[in-house]
């Protein structure tokens, strides 16, 4: 039977060193997406690397990451507020324009985006170190109308696209984005995160398996690890606070400047 699109076979032979391998890592993945996002800084290198085609390999990402990002938006919003205002709406457009991001991925080469995705990771880190306080308490004076908007417009289409094109970093930017635009702290920015990065998953894993992108087996069995990594995670960020997610958040994004910058200027 085939695990790609029906009827096909396998994309590539998978011998168990690596298949423990690549479980293992999407119960990392899930905990860290839950916390903070970007998950996907390490399963889809996980799944590049065995050499199965790209658009593969976002598909069966997205499969198994729309699991934990589910998992841990209901699990935050039984446990903290979660501001539907914003969320809901950006997560209804981030649908629509992961979809659009998936359909067009290929299109755009890797070396259009990632020194303006570098530039922007740098400049969030240097910002996060230098203003420590930005982020562990919420600032409700700057949820106002227009920037609410603001987040869902950012939030929904420009990141959602970002996460079809490409995806490693995007339940980060969509931290950064709300703590910025509306004021949350990370604790109710990582909570929104989750509800629109359900969405943008969503759109992406629909055009990924209409086109046979999708790797259906191996993407349920990183599913069920996923879910147990979100849920560890998403418990972990409830009771410890926004300051554990910022630390996070920093290892996070230094982390997606080294892993872009080698792909930018050591593999070319």
């Amino acid at each position: 039977m085939g695990v790609g699109a029906v009827g096909r076979m396998p994309p590539v032979e998978l011998d168990p060193v690596t298949l423990s391998t690549l479980l293992a890592a999407a119960v990392v993945a899930g905990w860290v997406d839950a916390v903070v996002g970007g998950g996907g800084l390490l399963l889809l290198p996980a799944l590049l690397v065995t050499g199965m085609p790209p658009a593969t390999a976002l598909g069966t990402n997205k499969l198994a990451a729309i699991a934990g990002t589910s998992t841990a938006a209901v699990a935050y919003a039984r446990r903290t507020a979660v501001d539907w205002a914003v969320a809901g709406p950006a997560a209804v457009v981030a649908v629509v324009c992961a979809g659009v991001g998936a359909a067009l991925a290929g299109a755009v080469p890797p070396s259009a985006y990632r020194p303006v995705v570098l530039v922007v990771l740098v400049a969030v880190a240097v910002f996060v170190v230098a203003r420590p306080r930005v982020g562990v308490v919420a600032v409700p004076g700057r949820r106002t109308r227009r920037r609410m908007v603001g987040a869902v417009v950012v939030a929904g289409v420009g990141i959602a696209l970002y996460d079809g094109l490409v995806g490693p970093g995007t339940g980060t930017f969509l931290v950064l984005a709300l703590t910025g635009l509306v004021g949350a702290d990370f604790l109710g920015a990582s909570a929104m995160a989750k509800v629109v990065n359900a969405g943008t998953n969503l759109g992406a894993l629909v055009v990924f398996g209409v086109t046979g992108h999708v790797w259906w087996l191996l993407g349920v069995a990183m599913a069920v690890g996923n879910v147990v990594g979100a849920l560890v995670g998403a418990r972990m960020a409830l009771r410890r606070g926004a300051g554990f997610v910022r630390v996070v958040l920093l290892v996070v994004v230094l982390a997606l400047v080294v892993r872009l910058g080698w792909a930018q200027w050591v593999q070319g």
